[in-house]
């Protein structure tokens, strides 16, 4: 089972580290440098495959703000909680905006389309975004590889390598969950904000 385990990974791990970063991805991000520390892969292939991810992800969230302003699926996004305080900041201050909106928690979905919608020009926003898609994969991936890091001292290096991606797993189930209680405590307390 746990060689059947690591050869998913080893096979899908890359794949899933770029689909995971299409959208929040953090999670991803440092579970790709978590088993880049592991030697699943590698560290420049995990970055790689988190900054593809995320680049595309937020360019067409941004896509589909300025392409599909009407469509019913953007129109259900303009009504979430923080899609009015998205806008107000990417009008006020659409160069920051694009830099740091992806290190906001639960801002990157809405904070894509509220761009489009605001008609950053298409390169301003394209050299915006890889910037910070580059320079927010690199933080990530890093930290996952500082915490595998951690884990190898403070567990020990007598694991197997089987043992540790099972670690692994269980910390992107608690990532998971984390994230999830996050979620709802940031909606809850945006709509209780006022707008």
């Amino acid at each position: 089972m746990a060689h059947h385990l690591q050869h998913l990974i080893e096979q899908y791990g890359l794949l899933a580290v770029f689909l995971g970063c299409l959208a929040e991805g953090e999670g991803a991000a440092i579970l790709g440098g978590f088993f880049a520390h592991q030697g699943v892969f590698g560290l420049p292939a995990a970055v790689l495959a988190s900054f593809t991810g995320a680049a595309l992800g937020d360019m067409g969230f941004f896509l589909l703000g300025r392409r599909y302003a009407r469509h019913p699926w953007v129109q259900r996004l303009r009504a979430r909680p923080g899609f009015a305080r998205a806008d107000r900041l990417v009008r006020r201050h659409p160069n920051a905006f694009v830099l740091l909106n992806r290190y906001v928690y639960g801002m990157r979905l809405v904070g894509g389309v509220a761009a489009g919608l605001a008609e950053i020009g298409f390169w301003r926003f394209a050299v915006l975004n890889l910037v910070s898609a580059l320079a927010w994969a690199a933080l990530f991936t890093a930290l996952g590889y500082v915490f595998g890091l951690g884990v190898q001292e403070f567990i020990g290096r007598a694991l197997h390598a089987h043992q540790r991606l099972w670690i692994g797993g269980g910390l992107l189930v608690f990532a998971g969950l984390a994230a999830v209680i996050v979620r709802t405590w940031l909606i809850r307390r945006a709509r209780e904000l006022p707008t």
